[in-house]
């Protein structure tokens, strides 16, 4: 019976008190106690959301007052709270949150750091292409100087190679016995000419004449100039040497004939340039080639003539792409004055090509995360904010901004990298964290994990073990 008594009564207590909190419930009473209210319907436990703080090297470092790290003496930085304290947060707070990728720096900070700033304008931007090249003939003013009849080379009046030769003098004399003959045959056409001419019937006279005139084709075709075959009709006597003229004025680059050879029709004996006018060959790299086009000005510079450059331009690209150095090349036409460009020369070429007016900054400016492209922006003296940014071309120093941020901006040229880890230190955005992030959402913040080279030293005496809550 005893035992009987003992079950019984706490039962009734708990069936007594379940009742209560029902018809409570039911009433609407149950959210007007102290420590519970009702939303929608759902009475949850009020909660006072005190913040946290805790060191990002040693994350078990949880204080409820800002401070510095009694292990390695870092500033702690605001604990991240879940979600459903981030739904109650006062203006304050959600103030704070937005500012946590915002970095502050005291004068001395930015002196410490080499932090540097300068205004974003708006300007020109001329891309500079960097190009090798090597000089060649100008494929248009070469010319071979053959022999034109068989025979023997009877004066060689050009014997070395780089001899300058003209077109009003020869460059040999041939002996023919086929061009004697020819000549002979030339004045007895004239001759009977003469003798048939005053005949009665037109037909003889004719004759005469084309006898003359096969015999003057003849020799043009033997390589007898005009003014020769005058001169051999005023003499009367026939020429026993063929001068050999070049077909252009330049310098002899080939010779191939020695005085006395024989040589047989269309043997060359000499190739000729003309190097007043040069061509250089500069290679463009195959992402580089699309800003060049026909009729931009080139600088070449040679070692040879150091500070004095040669201006030429572009009269040809090539259609094809070289596919072992993966270049494509331009053919730059050079005026030549003293021959100072000499064939096979090797020089650098520069191409500037004009990009138009766009925002520009210097390189360093821009920090480069592999997916997008950071700007920090002094939004305020002495506080940073990181801005993406898209970016154009590059050249050497200064990089095209197509958005992101307008004139007028400051941006860190210097000590970016120096900003950004002293946002990742407090938390902030930083490389790593995404545009429209919410630095308060633990879905999208990694927390901070000790390394293990960052392991705590040894617990020292006046350390206070209080201060630690796993």
């Amino acid at each position: 019976m005893a035992l009987n008594k003992k079950i019984t009564i706490p039962l009734t207590i708990i069936t007594l008190t379940i009742v209560a909190v029902s018809w409570l419930y039911k009433s609407g009473k149950l959210s007007k106690l102290p420590g519970f209210y009702k939303d929608d319907g759902h009475s949850h436990l009020e909660q006072t959301t005190k913040p946290l703080y805790t060191c990002s090297m040693h994350p078990f470092i949880i204080k409820d007052k800002p401070g510095a790290c009694p292990i390695c003496g870092m500033e702690l930085i605001r604990k991240i709270t879940d979600a459903r304290n981030s739904a109650v947060q006062t203006p304050e707070q959600k103030q704070q949150a937005d500012m946590l990728g915002h970095v502050s720096l005291s004068p001395t900070q930015r002196v410490m750091a080499n932090v540097a700033t300068v205004a974003v304008k708006s300007g020109i931007l001329n891309k500079e292409i960097n190009a090798v090249g090597i000089v060649q003939y100008d494929q248009s003013r070469q010319a071979k100087v053959t022999a034109w009849i068989a025979g023997r080379i009877d004066r060689l009046n050009v014997n070395t190679v780089g001899a300058v030769v003209s077109t009003e003098s020869p460059v040999a004399e041939v002996y023919s016995p086929d061009l004697v003959a020819t000549q002979q045959e030339y004045l007895l056409a004239v001759k009977s000419r003469e003798q048939l001419k005053n005949s009665s019937i037109p037909s003889i006279a004719q004759n005469g004449e084309g006898l003359v005139s096969s015999s003057k084709q003849r020799l043009m075709l033997f390589g007898v100039k005009e003014s020769q075959i005058v001169e051999l009709e005023k003499s009367g006597k026939p020429n026993i040497r063929l001068p050999i003229y070049t077909p252009i004025t330049g310098v002899v680059v080939e010779k191939m004939v020695q005085q006395g050879q024989y040589v047989n029709v269309g043997e060359v004996l000499f190739n000729v340039a003309d190097l007043s006018t040069v061509w250089v060959e500069v290679e463009v790299y195959e992402n580089e080639f699309p800003n060049i086009h026909v009729g931009q000005q080139v600088e070449i510079r040679s070692q040879s003539f150091p500070g004095r450059p040669f201006t030429g331009k572009i009269s040809y690209i090539y259609p094809f792409l070289d596919p072992k150095t993966r270049t494509v090349k331009a053919r730059v036409e050079m005026p030549n004055h003293g021959m100072k460009l000499k064939p096979d020369m090797f020089v650098n070429a520069i191409i500037k090509v004009p990009l138009g007016a766009a925002i520009i900054v210097p390189v360093t400016a821009v920090m480069d995360t592999g997916k997008r492209q950071v700007v920090w922006v002094e939004s305020s003296p002495g506080m940073f904010e990181p801005r993406d940014v898209q970016v154009g071309q590059r050249t050497d120093d200064k990089i095209q901004i197509l958005s992101g941020i307008k004139s007028g901006d400051k941006v860190a040229v210097s000590g970016g990298y120096l900003i950004d880890s002293e946002s990742q230190l407090k938390g902030g955005g930083g490389q790593e964290n995404m545009p429209g992030m919410k630095m308060d959402d633990p879905k999208t913040v990694k927390q901070p994990v000790a390394s293990p080279a960052a392991q705590p030293p040894a617990v020292k005496k006046s350390l206070k073990m209080d201060d630690m809550k796993m």
